[in-house]
This record gives C-alpha cells, sequence and structure tokens, in this order.
C-alpha cells in the first residue's frame, strides 16, 4: 500500500495548482504591446524627495534592527 501511494504521489505538483484568468491579460498598460517590450508604466519617472529618506531610514531601523542594518545609509 505504502509503495503504491509513493508511486502515484510523483505527479502531485500537476494537479497542485488553480488556474485563474488574469483580468490584465489584454491590458498593453501592465504587460506591454508585445512580449519583448516594456509594459507603458515603466514610462513614469519619479523625482526622489529627500525630505522622505529620514523616514524611509527610521522605518528601516526599526524593522530591521537598527542602525547595524545593511539596508540603512549613513
Amino acid at each position: 500500500m505504502a509503495c503504491i501511494a509513493l508511486l502515484s504521489s510523483c505527479d502531485y505538483q500537476k494537479y497542485n495548482h488553480k488556474e485563474q484568468k488574469d483580468l490584465n491579460a489584454k491590458n498593453d498598460y501592465v504587460y506591454g504591446v508585445s512580449p519583448d517590450s516594456l509594459p507603458r508604466q515603466m514610462a513614469n519617472k519619479y523625482t526622489a524627495d529627500p525630505t522622505i529618506e529620514p523616514r524611509v531610514n527610521a522605518i528601516r531601523a526599526k524593522l530591521y534592527g537598527g542602525s547595524g542594518s545593511a539596508y540603512i545609509k549613513e
């Protein structure tokens, strides 16, 4: 019985997912006009706001353990 269970579990990943309809499949803003092109949303450029950086570093310090964290620029 154990041998049958082991042999039948070889393809278990084949059925271990749910097919879902992609609501953005035809949206060129999300996926671009072709598979090789960049999406239109990548064209958005944002300027860095230096007043936000201290707040971001404070949040990173609180989440990742203080000034010894590799994520914090000093």
